[in-house]
């Protein structure tokens, strides 16, 4: 008995001489935490998803809090989670990130795009790979078998029950890009929100061969590239390539693409509108526009047509700042006229007021 008391008292005496020990050790070798760390990994969404390139939300408040990454660096938490991290950090908000989606750049829909054969395999986009490289007609089509909607975390991506198509809600969207890297097929692609035109088809091959396979993929017939005006669309491997730069979001790609391959936002295409009390009839906004849509006199009045693009070229050049661009309520008329008074788009002019 006096044999274990005095074994059980020396397991005690060790194990507090060691707990000394590590206490000593812990105070000697501590590294003074940066409560800005702290304070930025609260800030962080926690989706843990990677896409800023570091090991989850803690990897990345370590990197931001070293300087070895910027305030900005969280796509999930876009411009409003940048902000508040460079507040943090004592730095001046940087602009507004524009946000990026996942995009589903194919429409090979069922009733599109040709199947080569019924697949009864595992639904999953990867094991139907392996059965002949898929079961759609085009090589480039997204097969709808739902890998991307699993590797989703946030319920941003399903696939239609009717079109067989993955369909991504950009709301939901965090732009972590886990879907992306799961597509075995190559069809998502991260892309901003604010795109105004899109190429929605990836078949690389040439236009007899697109289709045969699929009804709205594109053909390769360059009509895109000749429409616009402003050297934005360069041709490569049979699909238009669109200088992001360049574009200015005329849309007239879009308008003139005969399978819809490439996609415009239609439903949000501008037009100028004149203010009739600004306007001097200086005639500049006539002379930059590339579409024949404004008319008038020099030191008359100027309006705008329907032919409109809303490319905004003329509104920096007008020296009066006459000329804005809201959202038009009308469906752009290709055949506008110059000096046609239908479809006039002018701010009426103000009671009382006079034209020189």
């Amino acid at each position: 008995m006096t044999g274990i008391l005095i074994g059980t008292g020396v397991l005690a005496a060790v194990a507090l001489v060691f707990s000394l020990l590590l206490t000593l050790a812990n105070k000697v070798f501590e590294v003074p935490s940066d409560p800005r760390r702290d304070q930025i990994r609260e800030a962080l969404p926690g989706a843990n998803c990677g896409a800023c390139g570091y090991p989850g939300c803690d990897g990345l408040a370590d990197a931001i809090a070293a300087g070895k990454a910027p305030a900005n660096a969280c796509p999930v938490g876009g411009s409003a989670v940048g902000n508040q991290i460079a507040s943090i950090l004592g730095e001046a908000a940087g602009a507004d990130q524009v946000k990026m989606v996942a995009t589903v750049v194919c429409q090979g829909t069922i009733d599109r795009c040709k199947s080569k054969f019924t697949y009864h395999g595992i639904e999953d986009c990867v094991a139907a790979t392996l059965v002949n490289d898929g079961n759609r007609a085009c090589q480039y089509a997204c097969l709808g078998l739902g890998t991307c909607v699993r590797a989703c975390k946030f319920d941003a991506i399903h696939i239609d029950p009717h079109s067989r198509i993955a369909v991504v809600d950009p709301e939901k969207c965090t732009s972590c890009g886990a879907c992306v890297k799961s597509c075995p097929k190559k069809v998502l692609d991260m892309q901003p929100v604010t795109l105004p035109v899109r190429v929605l088809c990836r078949a690389a091959e040439e236009g007899v061969l697109v289709s045969d396979n699929c009804r709205i993929g594109c053909i390769g017939c360059e009509l895109c590239m000749g429409a616009c005006k402003f050297g934005a669309i360069t041709m490569e491997n049979h699909l238009p390539k669109i200088d992001r730069d360049k574009c200015v979001g005329c849309m007239m790609c879009a308008e003139v693409c005969p399978t819809s391959a490439m996609w415009g936002d239609l439903d949000n295409r501008r037009i100028a509108l004149i203010d009739r009390d600004l306007c001097i009839g200086c005639g500049i906004c006539k002379k930059v526009c590339q579409f024949e849509a404004i008319s008038g006199e020099r030191k008359s009045v100027h309006e705008v047509n329907e032919a409109c693009t809303g490319c905004g070229q003329c509104v920096p050049k007008c020296p009066k700042k006459a000329i804005t661009l809201p959202v038009r309520e009308h469906v752009r008329d290709a055949n506008a006229k110059v000096g046609t008074s239908e479809g006039v788009a002018a701010i009426p002019k103000k009671e009382g007021a006079h034209e020189d």
